[in-house]
């Protein structure tokens, strides 16, 4: 069975920082009902350069495993249907900007007093408290407040943007794991709760690395080193035939390392020249090691170069794309790679998530259309029959799933 089985949570998230949330719990196993305004949705159905509004890539990419619920909480008797529905999950998420739940008078005082045991899930760039507290955030924006920006870059450049989405999704699966938390407590206690998390200071989580080993407890800014993330040689380094992301990456860093990567080079002369002899003779003349290893790799492409180095125990990558990430083959043999026949997308492989349980199983399945699910769930938690299912569509309170179909 699945681990979550049983788990459900309405999601009234939108973009990443949410929906990464919510898709975590789908994906152990939880039943996780997206509630969307109808015609409009989660504004990331049209994120990326692409015609179609609805059903983006993005939106793939973070709402899979879920269904869709398309209710007009702007109306009385939406906002009714929705009060109706809390009282059948046990976990509530959102991620919108400060004050809407508010205006929309979907409050934890407002859940909790149709189910007193409701889990009520908050993510919020800064916070609902402090002087930032009212200030709006994005994922970069919540990268910039929390330092990532600041490590990263070369020595004499700026700062600049890094390029996982971690201050979204990294935020998402923190919030994640503080719902189960809060689960297992309702298990004991019987007691449900508000809980919410600052993007700002989940994303620090990330930096706190950095922070801790350059800042000397705050009394100095940790400086940027390219992509010199330790003592030589630790570096990256271009491999035949050169394109933009043909390099790989080494990271030896203790002699048993350094060993092994002279080992797989064939160069057993690197290990007895005094000029790198040492770390510190490493260090002195970077230049020239790195030069050694450069010729090296230049004769070979990365895969050749990172599967002769990584055999000798020496860790290291080739530094895949994003379009490699799709087609990997330790990946694909792994079953992180899902090929899925989607709307609009046709046959694609979809990206998976990490965790794997031995006692536990969810198939992966596609993200839903707008409204998709709204009369499904309407009649199976609420026992609307069709003829009140059309009264409310005709209203526009609920959506109309049938335009996709």
């Amino acid at each position: 069975m699945p681990a979550l089985d049983g788990l459900r949570v309405l999601d009234m998230t939108q973009y990443e920082a949410g929906t990464s949330c919510t898709q975590a719990l789908a994906w152990l196993g939880a039943d996780v009902v997206k509630v969307e305004a109808p015609d409009i949705g989660d504004p990331g159905r049209g994120v990326g350069r692409s015609e179609n509004k609805d059903y983006s890539a993005y939106f793939c990419a973070w709402n899979a495993n879920k269904r869709s619920v398309a209710v007009n909480l702007r109306t009385e008797e939406g906002r009714a249907l929705f009060l109706d529905l809390v009282p059948k999950f046990d976990v509530f998420v959102e991620n919108y900007g400060p004050g809407v739940t508010e205006k929309l008078r979907i409050t934890y005082e407002d859940l909790k007093a149709v189910n007193p045991s409701i889990i009520y899930a908050r993510i919020k760039g800064f916070g609902t408290s402090g002087p930032y507290s009212d200030f709006r955030c994005m994922d970069m924006v919540a990268q910039a407040a929390a330092g990532a920006f600041s490590i990263t870059g070369e020595a004499d450049g700026p700062p600049m943007m890094p390029g996982p989405t971690t201050g979204d999704s990294g935020t998402g699966v923190q919030a994640a794991m503080a719902i189960l938390a809060a689960y297992i407590q309702r298990q004991r206690t019987g007691l449900g709760q508000e809980l919410e998390i600052s993007m700002q200071e989940a994303m620090i989580y990330y930096t706190r690395t950095r922070a801790y080993i350059g800042s000397a407890w705050g009394t100095q800014a940790t400086g940027r080193n390219g992509n010199a993330g330790g003592l030589p040689p630790v570096n990256i380094y271009p491999c035949k035939p050169f394109g933009p992301n043909d390099y790989i990456y080494l990271m030896p860093v203790n002699s048993g390392h350094w060993d092994g990567l002279c080992a797989a080079m064939d160069r057993p002369d690197l290990l007895i020249d005094p000029r790198f002899e040492t770390n510190q003779g490493r260090m002195e003349n970077g230049d020239a090691l790195y030069a050694e290893i450069s010729n090296w790799c230049a004769e070979r492409t990365k895969y050749e170069a990172m599967e002769t180095i990584a055999a000798a125990g020496v860790p290291c990558s080739a530094t895949l794309d994003t379009a490699e990430l799709h087609h990997d083959k330790h990946l694909r043999e792994r079953g992180f790679i899902h090929e899925m026949d989607l709307p609009v997308h046709g046959h694609v492989p979809m990206l998976g998530f990490g965790p794997q349980l031995s006692e536990s199983h969810v198939d992966m399945t596609p993200p839903p259309r707008l409204g998709e699910h709204t009369d499904q769930v309407l009649a199976d938690e609420l026992g609307l029959p069709s003829e009140r299912l059309g009264e409310l569509r005709e209203a526009g309170v609920i959506g109309d799933p049938g335009r996709f179909t």
